[in-house]
């Protein structure tokens, strides 16, 4: 065959893809969920686990403005509740004797605490512990300042860093060995009565936490036999992580009573003369719930990043032509400030790269919403929009776009809400078979609520059955606690020794 006549053999063509190249190193999210979760932490710059000391990491800038605007929701609901929470803030180093004077709270973290034994080259005649969690620390201080029922109610938090020493496998953001965002509150109250109503608040409080997040979360009564050391009972808020399906628990709530008012010589003297032990309530709260965000509404591209905690809501990205750069670039300043002005987080991304490569770098960082302005939207006075958490392109004329700007802001935080609740929703399985409920835990599918006695034994038994399997607690519809009527089952049986039983309690796998 000549070569005119020859049939060149056609080039292959390579596949458009919509990814970078970062986004397209990153591991699949529904098949590979933990390394997904490492690498979008390190690669959206939130936080650098490369530190060399197991359990630490280094929160980078964006990743510490998201950080800050989830401490400012926290802030703002706790400073403004009814009778306010004072932010105090207590010391770091705690003697050892002062530690070991509560030992509920000591046999809870004995095997987690850090302990400085020399101060330079010095032996320290007191060995000194790193906070684990900081009632030890608080309380001797908070029983110089309680004299009097007109002193009460104190409501007090601090947002301080915790050190536990992590055995297991450390996970970034869940499971590490300093506790950089730990948010913790402590109550006095008078009575039993206002102990009880301070916790109903707490609840309220995460609730309007969570919500704001955009993480959705169940509320349950741990067992007895998973209690807070010394507390008469505890209430969690978890969330059903997607893609593994695990309980994480993400904040808690203690009622302590008189325990450690009576370990700590907390007394105040009543109205009628008399003294009495104050009654008390704590409930803390981690960088968890940054975690969730990351794992409720990430995907295969990166984040996506509710408005409330999104370091930056709008970037305006310049399309520039040759010969149009100067009026493209003059509209786009003009828009920014303009943007600015009216109380928006913006960004104008004025780098010489691509725009294709600042498509997908904030998209990696999950930035609500893309403003591109190019020569043909000057020409119509336009605005092209671009929402992350939807496909689509929107032409928005620019003398509606502020107004527009702002409503979608509020569409995709519910949005963002909305569709990670349906998804949590369905990871709930309630059924009265044991055999039905370990199957679905087993397969990684979800929480299962079945009847139960609530005894120890019975629970140890069915733990048993199953690798990794917990009993959650009891549902909060149960709680009289949280409800003036609590809800009461009729005619179910405990999954394990058949005896009639009231409630369903909560197992499965957690982190």
């Amino acid at each position: 065959m000549s070569k005119k006549t020859a049939k060149k053999t056609p080039k292959k063509v390579a596949k458009k893809t919509s990814k970078s190249k970062i986004q397209n190193t990153l591991p699949d999210i529904e098949t590979n969920f933990g390394e997904w979760f490492n690498e979008i932490l390190f690669q959206a710059d939130i936080i650098d686990y490369r530190y060399n000391l197991k359990g630490c990491g280094v929160w980078k800038g964006y990743g510490f403005k998201i950080r800050r605007k989830y401490l400012e929701i926290m802030r703002d609901l706790l400073d403004n509740t009814p009778i306010p929470h004072e932010e105090m803030l207590f010391p770091l180093l705690i003697p050892e004797d002062q530690f070991m004077k509560e030992k509920e709270t000591v046999k809870g973290f004995e095997s987690e605490v850090y302990w400085v034994t020399h101060g330079g080259l010095t032996p320290l005649d007191v060995k000194l512990c790193l906070r684990p969690t900081s009632e030890t620390a608080m309380y001797p201080m908070v029983a110089k300042w309680i004299r009097s029922h007109q002193d009460l109610p104190l409501k007090t938090y601090q947002i301080a860093n915790m050190f536990r020493f992590e055995g297991k496998n450390t996970r970034p953001l869940i499971r590490v060995r300093e506790i950089t965002t730990f948010k913790e509150a402590h109550t006095y109250h008078e009575s039993k009565e206002d102990c009880s109503e301070q916790i109903r608040e707490a609840v309220e409080i995460y609730k309007d936490i969570f919500d704001s997040l955009g993480v959705p979360y169940l509320i349950t009564q741990r067992p007895k036999w998973d209690t807070f050391p010394g507390a008469d009972y505890t209430i969690a808020f978890d969330s059903i992580l997607p893609h593994t399906n695990k309980a994480l628990q993400n904040g808690t709530i203690h009622n302590l009573g008189q325990t450690f008012s009576k370990t700590f010589d907390i007394k105040f003297e009543t109205a009628d003369g008399n003294q009495d032990y104050v009654y008390q309530t704590c409930y803390g709260i981690s960088e968890r719930g940054i975690a969730s965000i990351v794992a409720f509404h990430g995907d295969n591209f990166g984040l996506k990043l509710p408005p409330t905690v999104a370091p930056i809501e709008i970037v305006i990205v310049p399309i520039l032509f040759k010969n149009k750069e100067d009026d493209v670039m003059k509209v786009c300043n003009d828009y920014y400030k303009k943007l600015k002005k009216e109380g928006f987080k913006v960004r104008l991304d004025t780098r010489k790269m691509s725009t294709g490569r600042k498509y997908f770098h904030w998209e990696l960082r999950g930035v609500p919403i893309r403003v591109e302005i190019g020569p043909k939207d000057i020409e119509k006075n336009q605005i092209a929009v671009v929402r992350r958490d939807v496909k689509g392109k929107n032409f928005i004329p620019n003398d509606e776009s502020i107004k527009y700007l702002s409503n979608l802001l509020e569409d995709i935080q519910q949005s963002l809400h909305k569709s990670a609740k349906k998804r949590h929703d369905e990871l709930i399985f309630r059924t009265n078979d044991l055999e039905e409920a370990i199957d679905f835990v087993d397969k990684n599918k979800g929480i299962v609520e079945i009847p139960f006695c609530g005894e120890e034994e019975c629970a140890e038994s069915i733990e048993k059955r199953l690798d990794g399997l917990k009993f959650l607690g009891i549902p909060d519809r149960y709680l009289l606690v949280l409800n003036k009527r609590v809800k009461k089952e009729k005619d179910i049986f405990c999954s394990h020794c058949m005896k009639p039983v009231t409630q369903y309690w909560r197992i499965g796998k957690s982190y």
